[in-house]
């Protein structure tokens, strides 16, 4: 069980990571990723396979 839960809180930093970071860039450097800002929480969820 405890292995669990420290997959599941290396998961969701890794999500915030990734949020914390897209949140980050420009509109415009999005659009160069091909990422929408209202897509941020759906790309994050994707890089932990959620």
């Amino acid at each position: 069980m405890a292995n669990g839960l420290v997959a599941s809180y290396k998961n969701w930093m890794k999500y915030r990571q990734t949020c914390n970071e897209l949140n980050r860039l420009t509109n415009r450097e999005l659009a160069d990723l091909g990422i929408n800002r209202v897509d941020i929480v759906s790309v994050a969820r994707q890089s932990v396979g959620y």
